[in-house]
């Protein structure tokens, strides 16, 4: 069985461009209420951001949440895929956000 982490990352590679989920959604994906590991787990994210693209994850109300790169990245690669943020919220959040 795959570790927390590479189960986080596979589940996250299926998050289509343009969309969002959360570290809430993924847990519960999971089969947990692991938030905060799951947000753990896209801070250490080692794979390309094009493979397993943590900048989608955001919290549960729509804001950015955290990042492992500058704020900014996060908001460019969103906005590059379509999703616009303003003040740091996503734009027609329940529309973009993506479940299981």
């Amino acid at each position: 069985m795959k570790n927390f982490n590479e189960r986080c990352y596979k589940l996250l590679s299926e998050v289509p461009t343009g969309r969002v989920t959360t570290y809430k959604a993924l847990a519960e994906a999971l089969g947990t209420r692991a938030y905060r590991a799951v947000g753990n787990a896209m801070n250490q994210n080692p794979y390309p951001r094009d493979i397993v693209p943590c900048h989608r994850v955001v919290n549960t109300d729509g804001r950015l949440g955290g990042y492992a790169g500058k704020p900014e990245e996060k908001i460019r690669r969103l906005a590059e895929e379509g999703v616009e943020v303003i003040d740091d919220k996503i734009i027609d959040f329940k529309t973009k956000l993506y479940r299981w």
